[in-house]
């Protein structure tokens, strides 16, 4: 399965917390990395993989902490997972459990997959991205071999110790290091990133499965999206939401919050059939109806909120989606700007 550069902010799970007790300001942080702050409070929201990766490197640089990435995957745990854990511990075994998350961790994460395998009685819970040159993975991986181990941690009980954690990196940090915070040296420069353990806990049995709401959660989960490339129109549309006021809704500007080139996301939104400009346009007149409806917001106003420099540019744009003027386009809809436009020139005369 082909990778795509986005994750979701649910990645971000506990970064506030874990962030001041490093001696960090989150949000100075996640501003210099580019990151918007309201996605902590936002797990759907769409990141760039990139900007992830980056993010956790400054937090290593910033922190001093070279093992930031593993502890930080320590402290989330299984809350990163939202709701699909209780998707994941309301299956019958724990390999069953394993299953589930490989087949929906595509829900929150595009840029790497999760594998199971077993050979000769020996299983590995593998971690993997396509890219291998991205500043700070190595950060990303040690992260997701964290959680990973909470995560068997809660299933199989604490007594459970994996046979070797396998880093397909160099230490980033003195061995004993690892050794405290894992309680296992892991092997490093290895083929895989990942657990390796005895293949017999997958039979165990999960003390608090239920069936049926497994099946809930199943069916909840079948109307998240997954994170394949065909979600990128809807996150442009949400950056050219954020950054029209200000004026910068520019291919340039969205490509760079987005960690890629402008030539990447065209030929990303050209794969779905559409263009940034005409989604500059789609957004634009989206809002432009939403404010028209609201009398007490001024024409300027609207302009400068579609990021417009003046009210006869944007009259023109008006004019060319719907065909007919600003002022036509309230009539038809009955909202009365009227007496707002006499107020204003009585104004404009004292």
């Amino acid at each position: 399965m082909a990778s795509n550069p986005f994750i979701r902010a649910i990645s971000l799970t506990g970064f506030d917390q874990f962030a001041r007790r490093q001696g960090l300001d989150p949000s100075r942080i996640l501003r210099q990395a580019r990151v918007p702050a309201m996605s902590l409070q936002r797990p759907e929201d769409i990141l760039s993989f990139q900007q992830y990766c980056s993010l956790l490197q400054m937090c290593r640089q910033r922190s001093n902490n070279a093992l930031f990435g593993l502890e930080f995957g320590l402290h989330q745990g299984v809350d990163v997972f939202g709701d699909m854990f209780f998707l994941i511990h309301n299956a019958r075994t724990i390999g069953d459990a394993l299953l589930e998350l490989r087949a929906n961790f595509g829900l929150y994460n595009g840029a790497a997959q999760v594998d199971l395998e077993i050979v000769e009685g020996v299983a590995l819970l593998s971690y993997r991205t396509d890219e291998m040159s991205i500043v700070g993975l190595p950060q990303a991986e040690e992260l997701a071999c964290g959680v990973g181990l909470k995560l068997m941690l809660t299933l199989a009980g604490d007594q459970w110790q994996p046979e070797a954690v396998m880093l397909r990196h160099p230490p980033l940090a003195d061995e004993r290091g690892y050794r405290q915070a894992l309680g296992i040296t892991p092997t490093f420069s290895a083929a895989h990133t990942g657990l390796l353990f005895d293949a017999c806990v997958l039979t165990q049995p999960l003390d608090r499965s239920s069936e049926a709401l497994h099946q809930i959660l199943a069916t909840h989960l079948s109307g998240i999206e997954r994170l394949s490339t065909d979600v990128m129109p809807g996150y442009v549309r949400q950056l050219l939401r954020n950054l029209l006021p200000s004026g910068r809704a520019t291919i340039d500007k969205v490509a760079d919050c987005m960690a890629v080139t402008p030539r990447t996301l065209q030929r990303h939104l050209a794969q779905e059939n559409t263009s940034f400009q005409q989604l500059l346009d789609e957004t634009r007149q989206q809002l432009a109806r939403n404010y028209l409806l609201v009398p007490t917001v001024s024409l300027t106003h609207v302009a400068h909120l579609l990021g417009y420099a003046d009210v006869s540019t944007f009259s023109r744009a008006f004019h060319r989606w719907f065909g007919m003027s600003a002022l036509e386009w309230c009539s038809q809809s009955g909202v009365s700007r009227q007496p707002l436009l006499i107020t204003s020139r009585m104004k404009d005369q004292l």
